[in-house]
């Protein structure tokens, strides 16, 4: 979105759900000698089953089994419940409910698992009463049936009030996990291992082996702004390897970092206090390098850009970049981009999101569709924008130019939330790595599962769509719930606005902590967190 300065980001704080209680049972060891359906000989397997979150009328459960046996092509898990538990939604999978039995089928995207790997379906549930763990659990037709380990259930009363104080040394562990930690959740970060190299390849990311990723994560804020109001480069926060541990705790696999494009270029219009030029170039280099080395994926954002505007939405009446633009500019981005694809050609780990959120139809006050489409793609002259438009079109072909082959995310209209002729208008990129960018609050216009549906599935079913940007502005979990499920479901990445902590739940944004050690926010941050540790990237 536009944003200011963290007080005045009144469209960015949420929160998500109460006190977080988990409990884990694992359900373990080999295939036993039973029958079942011929196409499921061979089938073994493990199961472990997750509840991330409880509420005393509904809770979010995962299950992930992992393939012990034959590589599968697709699979079917099976469970019953003792209790009235009532499936609601789920995501990474098909899922159904017939009485007290649980379906979950393989999706286009997830069915092949192959010898040694997981799959994680989860899914939302109501329920009264007691809410008692399923003990057996079948893939294919096969039972995975093991011992419930009690010993994992948590206090039934978490803690539901974050520390606000943060403290000198990362923890590990944030005050608001329950006391008893889950045996599949890590409460210290894996060992650092480099991200992956990805590339397009058909409707999906996917790595240098095949494999399909999705960038699962959040954004770090301040890169777009600290630099031009006198605040140095990170708004004084860490961008040390303690920073990035806190995040590891989260399962956090990519970092969005929004840019200015004059600081970057060391503009002399910039205000004196702020990292500039070739110090701001080395501070984001060494960010990103230090986040891919402990395996967690960049994007690299053009955030705010020159260019005076002064109408329908504007954010500021400056031509310097001190907000967000409806248009990248022809003067500095195709320069910006031409030099930041220079500097990380070859590192592949490394995705370029060409500009944050552009609204040339409402500069042009919703006039022509045909008119505001072709503003994005093509630049130059538009109507409602003073200054000369670099299009999406220009940015490609300057990143091209340089020899970079990095994946290119391109966005919409009405600040990205609007992807109904993204397909129409879709750059032309020689390298066939280009992705469409979406983001999703609850105040867009796109904001249900049917606009989803007709509006963002149909990119989704031919390109891959990362959402750089999720979140709501009221202090309750149930809009960002619904597009992650729906991204779940999809295949879509998402990164959650904004990990800074900059308070709870005020005016001030989506906040996911309160403070550098990673301690999720109550609750926006708390709910956030609880559904990234069900899920692999």
């Amino acid at each position: 979105m536009s944003l200011m300065s963290p007080p005045l980001w009144s469209q960015r704080l949420r929160a998500v759900i109460s006190a977080i209680a988990v409990a884990v049972i694992t359900a373990a060891a080999a295939l036993l000698a039973v029958s079942g359906p011929a196409h499921a000989a061979g089938v073994q397997c493990q199961a472990t089953y997750t509840v991330a979150s409880d509420w005393k009328s509904g809770f979010g459960a995962s299950v992930t089994i992992t393939n012990l046996g034959s590589a599968w092509s697709s699979w079917t898990l099976g469970y019953s419940y003792a209790g009235n538990q009532t499936l609601q939604s789920g995501w990474n999978g098909t899922w159904s409910q017939s009485g007290k039995n649980v379906t979950v089928s393989s999706l286009s995207w997830n069915g092949g698992v192959p010898t040694g790997g997981t799959v994680t379906p989860a899914a939302n549930f109501t329920y009264s009463g007691t809410n008692a763990a399923p003990t057996v659990f079948t893939v294919n037709g096969v039972v995975c049936n093991g011992i419930v380990d009690t010993t994992s259930t948590p206090s039934t009363t978490p803690s539901t009030t974050p520390s606000t104080t943060p403290s000198t040394t990362p923890s590990t562990t944030p005050s608001t996990t329950p006391s008893t930690t889950p045996s599949t959740t890590s409460s210290s970060p894996p060992p650092p291992s480099s991200a992956p190299a990805l590339h397009v390849s058909g409707n999906h990311l996917v790595t240098s082996t095949g494999a399909t990723y999705r960038l699962l994560g959040v954004n770090r804020s301040s890169g777009e702004f600290a630099c031009v109001q006198g605040k140095g480069m990170w708004d004084g926060g860490p961008v040390d390897q303690a920073s990035i541990d806190a995040m590891k705790t989260w399962n956090i696999h990519v970092v969005r970092i929004p840019l200015n494009e004059e600081c970057w270029l060391g503009n002399s219009d910039v205000p004196p206090g702020g990292t500039v030029g070739a110090a701001y170039q080395q501070a984001v280099k060494d960010y990103a390098n230090l986040l891919v080395k402990n395996g967690i994926n960049v994007i690299l954002d053009l955030h705010w850009t020159y260019g005076q505007y002064t109408g329908s939405s504007s954010a500021c009446s400056d031509a310097t970049a001190t907000c967000q633009k409806p248009m990248p500019d022809m003067q500095y981005s195709p320069t910006f981009w031409s030099q930041v694809a220079t500097a990380f050609k070859g590192d592949n780990a490394v995705v370029f999101d060409l500009f944050n959120e552009p609204y040339p139809d409402a500069a042009d006050g919703w006039a022509s569709p045909t008119a505001e489409w072709t503003c994005l793609r093509d630049g130059g002259t538009c109507s409602g924008i003073g200054y000369q438009v670099a299009g999406m079109q220009t940015l490609v072909n300057a990143v091209r130019a340089t020899g970079a082959t990095n994946v290119i995310m391109t966005g919409g209209l009405t600040w990205t939330n609007d992807l109904s002729q993204w397909l129409a208008y879709e750059p032309k990129d020689p390298t066939g790595n280009l992705m469409a960018s979406w983001h999703s609050y609850n105040f867009n216009g796109c904001s249900s599962t049917f606009c989803w549906d007709t509006n963002i599935g149909a990119v989704a079913a031919k390109v891959p769509v990362q959402t750089g940007e999720i979140g709501q502005n009221s202090c309750n979990h149930d809009y960002i719930d619904q597009v992650m499920a729906w991204a779940d479901a999809h295949g879509v990445g998402y990164s959650a606005w904004t990990w800074n902590p900059w308070g709870g739940c005020n005016p001030g944004g989506s906040i996911l902590i309160t403070d550098w050690n990673g301690t999720p926010t109550s609750t926006y941050g708390e709910g956030f967190k609880a559904h990234l540790l069900t899920l692999h990237p």
